[in-house]
């Protein structure tokens, strides 16, 4: 059995109205409550994977991660998408509640990314800082034009359904090998971090994929059908649905009274977040992956990272402060291929916050 935590780290059960959570600490030598550090995990994953970045930050800042409802060890609860990814921001809402945290730096991860700026919008009160680490785009994943309109009404394409159905079997397994591409193993490596990268903790990283809850109300979701290609629309339940287009869009930063600070990390070779990922239907169509693809002018791959772009422009122009670092040979865990960079990028936004 894979050792979970690493030296340093803390796990700790907190209740809350809506949930128990799993809290990963790296405690702080301040007792400072403005000091704090929240990290949110991504898709198929778990707060596991914060714990290096963790581990490395200054001793006066307490690091708090924090396990989505069906990931990790925290509670499993249905993940209602009707609210795009309210179910995910609320119950962070409720563990810093919990803790007495009156605001803290917030740090995205994917997903997570989304799940931080929804959070902005719903409580900026609860942000000093926003780090963003190759996050999904502010539209949501998938089915939407450059200026973030929906391709088609439904949003087909996107959601529950766009997941590789051997994929979730082996997650629901427990498959650690690397005996197919589909793999958790094997996705890994090819997806989450750049070709090349090796890591002491590969396992580690694997056992956190796989706490990952699988069914209709947590990954992927379900689907409806659609009179678009690909034949199918989001549903109104489970992770994927949470972030498609029809529900999902935090575009509306732009317009908060107060800007906490964003800092926006991704890396140059990032396989999922990229303006044309293959984890993209319409991506998949357009290289013939997928057949029937109706052409650009219907089902244009998503330009993800330079919606995030126009988007963080227009949050600078009204007010707020943005840094971008773009990092080469660099997937899409940045915070695991190039630790120092990112830790050294997040220090110094935490301390001009």
């Amino acid at each position: 059995m894979t050792q979970t935590l690493l030296p340093g780290i803390q796990a700790a059960r907190v209740t809350t109205p809506r949930i128990t959570a799993n809290v990963l600490e790296r405690p702080a030598t301040s007792k400072d409550p403005q000091r704090t550090v929240v990290f949110v995990h991504g898709n198929v994953s778990s707060s596991l994977f914060w714990q290096p970045l963790m581990l490395s930050l200054p001793a006066d800042l307490r690091a708090l991660a924090v396990d989505l409802r069906g990931f990790g060890e925290s509670e499993t609860l249905p993940v209602d998408a009707s609210r795009g990814v309210r179910d995910f921001s609320d119950d962070v809402i409720a563990v810093l509640a919990a803790l007495g945290i009156p605001s803290a730096h917030l740090v995205g991860w994917s997903m997570g990314g989304g799940v931080v700026t929804q959070l902005m919008l719903d409580r900026p009160d609860l942000v000093a800082s926003v780090t963003l680490i190759a996050p999904v785009s502010p539209f949501g994943f998938g089915g939407t034009a450059l200026d973030g309109s929906l391709l088609v009404a439904d949003g087909a394409g996107t959601g529950g359904g766009g997941a590789n159905p051997d994929f979730v079997e082996r997650l629901a397994a427990g498959d650690r090998t690397e005996a197919a591409p589909t793999s958790p193993l094997a996705v890994y490596r090819s997806s989450y971090v750049a070709a090349g990268f090796e890591s002491e903790h590969e396992e580690l990283w694997v056992e956190s994929m796989l706490t990952t809850v699988t069914g209709e109300d947590n990954y992927p979701g379900d689907s409806t059908v659609s009179e678009n290609w690909p034949g199918f629309a989001p549903g109104a339940r489970g992770v994927l649905n949470t972030m498609a287009p029809t529900v999902f869009n935090t575009s509306g930063i732009v317009d908060l009274a107060s800007k906490p600070p964003v800092l926006w990390i991704h890396g140059e070779n990032d396989a999922i977040v990229a303006d044309g990922s293959f984890f993209d239907l319409n991506q998949l169509g357009a290289a013939g992956i997928i057949p029937g693809w109706p052409g650009d002018d219907i089902a244009p791959p998503q330009q993800m990272k330079r919606q995030t772009r126009n988007v963080l422009a227009v949050y600078s122009e009204n007010g707020g402060l943005t840094t971008e670092l773009a990092l080469e040979n660099c997937g899409h865990s940045p915070h695991l291929e190039h630790a120092d960079e990112v830790r050294r990028a997040l220090t110094e936004h935490i301390r001009w916050a």
